[in-house]
């Protein structure tokens, strides 16, 4: 007996090699030159395309029922200081109706902008704000492009590989001048390398009263 509701099967998953494997030519075939490179490893369907066409690669990725990937996850960075183009900026999306997720990766430098795609997916707002906070990768198009996670005239970016472990600045706060100041790193020893990859070797410097044994 029908109680008037009609229930749809869910799509069949699309994360096996072959299916994976038709979805990355489907994409390659449409987004044509945008797309630099297309990689499945480990299940997953990475691309890279051209930093200048993120926004129609994303759009498409959206819009077309064959990838239908809706769900905007997050947008991260990886910093690379060998390259001339330093920084991958990576877009992860979800398909709920297909099951599927993807990986978008572009190429940039500390210089170039990469186009906002906060008009293909609001939720990129506050993501491109980290990445631009954290690495210092910059989005044109943006509305309100400034610091999300650190403080007010906090300077350099702490995700970047040449950024240094002791930071910039300390920050505490001063009870004479009631006010939180910054100021410049005062190490209160010398910065020691630990070294915990031997157990047998050891540290490779000296401890204080080890060398007596040399006596």
């Amino acid at each position: 007996m029908s109680n008037g509701i009609t229930i749809r099967a869910h799509t069949a998953s699309a994360t096996g090699p072959d299916a994976l494997a038709a979805l990355s030519d489907h994409i390659g075939a449409a987004l044509g030159p945008a797309v630099v490179s297309r990689t499945i490893a480990f299940g997953e369907l990475t691309l890279v395309v051209q930093a200048s066409d993120i926004v129609y690669a994303l759009t498409y990725l959206r819009d077309d029922p064959d990838c239908a990937f809706r769900c905007f996850i997050d947008i991260c960075g990886a910093d690379y200081p060998s390259r001339a183009k330093r920084f991958d900026v990576v877009y992860h999306l979800l398909s709920l109706r297909h099951n599927v997720r993807i990986r978008v990766k572009v190429q940039t430098d500390d210089q170039t902008s990469v186009p906002s795609v906060i008009d293909v997916f609001p939720a990129a707002n506050w993501f491109e704000r980290e990445t631009y906070d954290l690495y210092g990768i910059l989005f044109s198009g943006h509305p309100d492009l400034r610091r999300l996670l650190t403080d007010y005239g906090f300077e350099g970016h702490p995700l970047r590989k040449d950024f240094p472990l002791t930071g910039f600045v300390e920050v505490r706060y001063d009870q004479d001048e009631a006010r939180v100041v910054y100021e410049p790193v005062k190490l209160t020893q010398e910065f020691r390398n630990f070294d915990f990859l031997s157990p047998w070797e050891g540290t490779d410097y000296v401890l204080p009263g080890d060398e007596k044994r040399s006596h």
